[in-house]
């Protein structure tokens, strides 16, 4: 059964994005639109799309939460070597083939 859709509650100082900002960092190392993959929170077990996802780009890299309860799900760090795609504990994406 889908969850009703909510995004979750902000406070007024929030600064984010919804999740089609990371659509240029993530083709890089994802197939196809990445913002169509399915995150699964591992806090409240909502699947939706990354497009959905709250986007904190001035953390210490990008912090992805999840639209219903706030809670992280990914985080999205360029280094001049590399790009580090750092998921919480039972986060789940859903790369189609």
């Amino acid at each position: 059964m889908p969850t009703p859709y909510t995004y979750a509650a902000a406070l007024p100082d929030d600064h984010y994005l919804d999740g089609n900002a990371l659509a240029g960092l993530l083709s890089e190392i994802l197939p196809g639109d990445p913002t169509l993959h399915e995150c699964r929170c591992p806090t409240c077990g909502s699947t939706e799309p990354l497009a959905r996802a709250l986007v904190y780009p001035n953390c210490p890299g990008t912090v992805i939460r999840c639209p219903h309860c706030a809670a992280v799900m990914l985080q999205l760090t360029t280094t001049p070597t590399a790009t580090h795609l750092t998921f919480t504990a039972q986060t789940t994406l859903h790369l189609p083939k």
